[in-house]
Formats: C-alpha cells, structure tokens, sequence
C-alpha cells in the first residue's frame, strides 16, 4: 500500500512482539526501551507501515514492519524545528545558528536524522562527529539557483548540514539539485531514480 504516513515520521507503540522472530538482540533492547521507529520510503502490506529501528551504533540499522493500528504517537520532522535540547554538541549548536534563517525562507522545515530522534524521543543519538540532517518540504519547484543559497547558508553551520527537498514525487538532496548536472537522484517508496524535473518528471535515465 502507499502510506499516508511520511519518512522520517517518528513513531511510537512498536513492541517486541511485532518484531521478526530473528531480530537482533539489539533490536528487541531498543523497542523495548520505547524508542520510536522511523518511517522509512517503502512499500508495505494492507495496514502496515514500513519502519526502521536505530541502535546506539551508526550501523544498527534494522528494516522492519508496523502495524497501523499499534500507533500512539507521531511525530513529524517540522515539529521539532524548535525543541531544544541542552548539549553542547556541533549538530545542536548548528541547529541553533541555523534555526532563524531558515524560519525566514518561507518554505516548511523539519529535523531529521540522529538529531530529530534526540529531540523527540530524548534517547541520546548524537554526538561529536553528528551531521546534522534537516528536510526542507517543498510542494512546488525550488530553483537550482535558490538552492545553491540554501547550501551557501547550511555551510556556516558548525557541522556538515545535509537537506534533503521532500517533492511531491519523493526526496531529493539539496546539494545535488543545487550542482550543474542535468539528472539527480529521486528517491520514493516504489524505487530511486535519476529525473530532470524531481517535481514533474518521472524520465528515468537510460
């Protein structure tokens, strides 16, 4: 089914008996300790909803399915553009720097990645060596011009800022629509293609 659910959604109400029989130990020790899941970009079966578990390591990563009906909670990147936290850490301090210029861009944002699970959930995800991953949702077309600003202004940051454009059509990175190539990469439930256009075209390279 196509969700009406977003990635980067972060959920609550998974528990460790929704898991595969064969989940890893750390996986069962991360439901269990009521983390959310993440939304991931997709597809999943009638009432299902496809998510992904995060580990206290980078490389625990673990793909996974959730019930619709086991929600109780959601909470979407742009409301947490101004939760703040007290830890001194680049990521955080990026955040902040960056917090008042994107309020003015006029397009919604939202905090993604390691970041966006510490602010909601409170579990420790980031530390020294963090990017810091924002969403940037944008309906209609960004110019490649405007997006090229937008990375001027990510780079002051006091750590590696990605964005990716959340299209219509699915998810593009910021700083790949801001480069001079004709084609970049669309990513969305059903597949990862190279577009023209990320708001109008479905072109496939060949």
């Amino acid at each position: 089914m196509v969700s009406t659910f977003l990635a980067h959604d972060l959920l609550w109400g998974m528990t460790p008996e929704q898991l595969p029989a064969d989940a890893p130990s750390w996986v069962i020790e991360s439901v269990s300790a009521g983390q959310p899941v993440v939304v991931r970009r997709a597809l999943s079966e009638a009432n299902q909803i496809a998510v992904g578990v995060r580990g206290r390591l980078r490389e625990q990563r673990y793909a996974t399915s959730m019930a619709i009906e086991a929600i109780q909670r959601r909470v979407q990147p742009e409301a947490l553009c101004h939760v703040a936290i007290d830890r001194d850490l680049p990521a955080v301090r990026a955040l902040d720097q960056l917090r008042p210029l994107l309020d003015g861009c006029g397009w919604v944002w939202g905090v993604s990645g390691s970041a966006g699970f510490e602010l909601a959930s409170g579990f420790a995800a980031l530390h020294e060596r963090s990017d810091l991953d924002l969403i940037l949702r944008t309906p209609q077309p960004l110019s490649r011009a405007r997006a090229q600003e937008l990375v001027n202004i990510l780079d002051t940051a006091a750590c590696r800022v990605d964005m990716q454009l959340q299209t219509p059509l699915g998810a593009v990175a910021l700083r790949e629509w801001a480069r001079p190539a004709r084609r970049v990469l669309l990513k969305n439930a059903r597949q990862a293609c190279l577009v023209i256009d990320p708001w109008h075209s479905r072109e496939q390279a060949a």
